[in-house]
């Protein structure tokens, strides 16, 4: 990548207000291949708000390289601590770990608990599934080299009946914006991403409780649900997870600024 082609570039993405231009203009370079009309077309669609990852067709998600299409949610990398936190709670030994990826989107969370539990030595079987058809389709084609099945469905609903009881690690990233605040997201967001990916209700807990509330019935002796929240949703969550007879854990990471409610059902 020469000066000369990236300096406009770059300009153009700082006039936009992109905060890491110059790492963007790269990536728009690369996916352009050297074709400057698809370089401009692209850098347009940029300026006008378009997310990057639609633009390159994918997201790096824990060093993996994970397949996006327009319509469908971004994984955002504080979501990271998430999986960290999950693929931590696996003990050293469990030969077979059943993993659901619920509200799954992309599949990003599924795809790297999946491929980081396989490195220690587990068997992993994964399980997917989420609502909207779009994110099916494109979690379809990123799980499909784990041949992990993804279903559509509302939540629990999309499931099969035989992973009832023996779910080790449940993942789900639901959407934890309270309604009023959906405005305030910033614009790439709110007018590019699915609202139901987005808006988690009145205190944005809404799914997180019809999740929490089902946890139990799907998770096997000493299996967890690992839900992403806000801190200020701490305390509700915590009731919530009490509530439904799970035994409650709160993880924070200053270095993802991410906060995890974490449920386990007693052995």
């Amino acid at each position: 990548m020469g000066d000369v082609t990236a300096g406009p570039v770059i300009s153009a993405l700082r006039g936009a207000g992109c905060v890491f231009a110059e790492d963007e203009a790269a990536l728009l370079i690369e996916a352009a291949a050297g074709d400057d009309a698809r370089l401009s077309a692209l850098l347009a669609q940029r300026v006008a708000g378009t997310p990057l990852e639609y633009l390159l067709g994918w997201v790096e998600f824990r060093g993996l390289r994970v397949g996006v299409r327009p319509g469908v949610f971004v994984p955002r990398q504080r979501t990271a601590f998430l999986v960290e936190r999950a693929v931590a709670g696996v003990a050293d030994g469990s030969e077979q770990v059943c993993v659901v990826d619920l509200c799954c989107g992309c599949g990003a969370l599924g795809l790297s608990a999946t491929s980081e539990l396989a490195e220690r030595g587990h068997a992993v079987e994964l399980v997917a599934a989420d609502i909207d058809p779009v994110a099916v389709a494109c979690a379809r084609e990123n799980l499909a080299p784990v041949s992990a099945p993804v279903f559509a469905g509302d939540l629990f609903d999309a499931l099969p009946a035989d992973l009832r009881g023996r779910v080790d690690v449940l993942l789900a990233n639901t959407p934890y914006v309270p309604s009023s605040r959906v405005a305030d997201l910033p614009p790439e967001a709110r007018e590019h991403e699915p609202l139901v990916a987005l808006d988690g209700g009145a205190d944005g807990l809404d799914v997180f409780r019809r999740v929490v509330a089902g946890a139990a019935r799907w998770l096997g002796p000493g299996g967890s649900v690992l839900i992403e929240i806000g801190n200020e949703q701490i305390d509700a969550a915590d009731a919530a997870l009490v509530a439904h007879g799970l035994v409650p854990r709160i993880e924070q990471s200053e270095e993802y600024y991410a906060t995890v409610a974490i449920g386990t059902r007693p052995r």
